[in-house]
């Protein structure tokens, strides 16, 4: 393996053909010794430890994180104590309890994990999910007085409720009784009044965990549930009490999809969550395996391209409730029939995804937009459940924030949902738009945004927040760079190389997957797949070879660069495990590439 460029461009990429400087991922070289020599690390793998902010001493714990190490005080948390008190009431005078959760997978991971502990306590309860077009996002008065008058004597909220002012409001008037149990940021002064209120980001917790998923928040209240249920002497259906590890699969689910930062606590909820999935003791996630055609040890990349996208087809484009009623199922027919269900659904909305993006392309390309700060696309009738995904597609085509609106003239209204790039805070923006009486709705946080507006107010909002964000992309623009882990050779990538990374898995955000550099590569037998993938081999001067393949890379400068074959180019990417045909082999995930003769342009 290579050493790295010590200056600021990696390999003297100061400009790639994505438009981004290459540079080292920075790393203490004191640090740097330190893992090598108490861990027995080789240097690179110690350089990606310490860039990834692991101190002396923290190596081992991050390198095998344990939940006996980092598991914290369910009572850390405000108003846990008194939501495991209310619960456990509930189960000991077997009131009827609705849980109801957010449709996507950590709202259906969360309902899961409660329907599983109050069924091995021998209760069964109901789960309630909204429908995203009829009803949106999270819990409305309607729903409340419906489930009231469906003789609810207590609804848990998950992954949702704790920005729900009106419904709550409601839910008191009526006299039902709600616990919410969510990880959503909120503003000081805004804790409604309900029975208890769980979520790291409420002003006063002093948990420290506000990365977790609603799904971590859960798996961390079926503990205090454990607790006081073991306090007042009760006992599952068979056992002592319920063991949480067996769930751990579904804490794993919502981390991953949700994106949540895979550090300390949750990063070892993630970890052993991953492991115990890897037994596929779960029907639903089993059934989902089968349809999806793969196999083998659950990764990050199981759950967060084949398992998370299927489950949340039923929310974007079904029955919103189809991913609750499957990871909590213990029938394997049942099972078998869902996931069958969810995988159609997941094929028509990539066909639904892939109209709605070839049409916002068009409709930037077509009207000279792609130099704007924000690129804000609008169009009628594009299917709600799809343009957050779009909107993320655009803003990794063109680096910026992208908001997609699909409008419905029928109501005059416009549901839009915007991605961001680093370094620009696409939510606040949102917010002052609702602020300055652009927006019937709106709000998010730095990276995401959702709102509602008038499709006549649609130019101004564009206005608005072009002129916004105008400073805060030039800046994330001047300093977009791809940082590099480690150089590689063609030759020197192989299953060993791939192997002794993956030791810092799993990957997310705080914890990014390593990226490798190979230098002067020649391109050979590049073809172009469907879906605007390239695929390519990358050999280097020694005669090494490498399989390469750039997804949704085809129609960019660096795509059209992979399928001339020959010339040298800088590549930098991802290492992944190729078993095709029992192999076992690595391949190469592009992420960028650079032409040596333009590096500095």
């Amino acid at each position: 393996m290579a050493e790295g460029s010590g200056y600021s461009a990696y390999l003297g990429v100061s400009r790639s053909l994505s438009g981004r400087q290459w540079r080292a991922r920075p790393a203490d070289a004191d640090i740097v010794r330190r893992h090598q020599l108490s861990l027995g690390l080789s240097e690179p793998l110690a350089r990606a430890l310490a860039s990834r902010g692991v101190g002396e001493g923290e190596g081992e714990t991050y390198l095998n994180p344990t939940l006996k190490a980092l598991f914290p005080d369910p009572s850390c948390f405000s108003d846990m104590d008194r939501a495991a008190e209310i619960l456990v009431d509930a189960l000991e005078r077997r009131r009827r309890v609705v849980v109801f959760a957010d449709y996507d997978v950590d709202g259906a991971s969360s309902a899961a994990l409660l329907v599983r502990w109050f069924r091995a306590m021998g209760l069964e309860i109901a789960i309630y999910v909204p429908d995203r077009i009829t009803e949106g996002y999270g819990p409305s008065p309607a729903a409340f007085r419906r489930l009231k008058d469906e003789g609810a004597e207590l609804v848990v909220t998950v992954d949702c409720g704790a920005a729900a002012h009106d419904a709550l409001a409601c839910a008191a008037e009526i006299d039902l009784p709600v616990v919410v149990i969510d990880h959503h940021l909120m503003r000081p002064g805004e804790i409604p009044e309900v029975a208890a209120l769980v979520n790291p980001n409420r002003p006063d917790c002093v948990s420290g965990q506000g990365h977790l998923a609603a799904a971590g928040v859960t798996f961390v209240l079926l503990a205090a549930l454990n607790r006081e249920a073991r306090r007042r002497g009760l006992k599952s259906m068979g056992a002592s009490e319920p063991d949480l590890r067996a769930w751990l699969d579904l804490a794993a689910m919502g981390a991953i999809c949700d994106v949540t930062r895979l550090t300390g606590f949750n990063r070892a909820l993630t970890a052993q969550g991953l492991k115990v999935m890897s037994g596929w003791k779960n029907p639903g996630l089993a059934a989902l395996m089968q349809v999806a055609k793969a196999q083998g040890a659950a990764s990050t990349f199981h759950v967060g391209f084949l398992l998370g996208p299927r489950i949340n087809a039923g929310g974007r484009i079904g029955r919103s409730d189809l991913g609750a009623r499957l990871l909590s199922t213990d029938d394997p027919e049942e099972a078998a029939a869902l996931a069958a269900e969810l995988d159609g659904l997941n094929a028509s909305r990539k066909e639904v995804e892939r109209e709605v993006l070839e049409a916002a392309v068009a409709s930037i390309e077509r009207s000279n937009a792609a130099d704007a700060p924000c690129l804000i696309v609008a169009e009628d009738d594009w299917h709600p459940g799809v343009i957050g995904i779009v909107a993320g597609r655009l803003r990794e085509r063109y680096r910026k924030p992208c908001i997609v609106i699909g409008v419905d003239r029928a109501a005059n209204v416009g549901k839009g949902s915007g991605r961001s790039q680093p370094g620009v805070n696409l939510g606040a923006a949102v917010q002052a738009a609702f602020e300055e009486g652009l927006l019937l709705a709106g709000g998010g946080h730095a990276m995401a945004a959702g709102l509602s507006v008038r499709p006549d107010a649609i130019p101004e909002l564009r206005a608005f927040l072009c002129e916004r964000l105008a400073g805060e992309q030039a800046q994330a623009a001047a300093e977009d760079a791809l940082e590099i882990d480690a150089l590689v050779t063609a030759r020197g990538c192989d299953r060993t190389l791939w192997a002794e990374f993956q030791r810092l898995a799993p990957f997310g955000p705080g914890n990014p997957e390593p990226t490798f550099a190979a230098a002067d590569v020649r391109i050979e037998r590049p073809v172009a797949l469907k879906g605007g993938h390239v695929r390519c081999t990358l050999a280097d001067s020694s005669g090494g070879k490498l399989k390469a393949v750039a997804w949704r890379m085809a129609e960019t400068d660096a795509g059209r660069r992979l399928l001339q074959e020959g010339g040298a180019v800088h590549v930098a990417g991802r290492l992944k495990p190729d078993d095709w045909q029992g192999r076992e082999g690595v391949e190469l995930e592009i992420e960028d590439v650079a032409d040596p003769r333009r590096i500095s342009e």
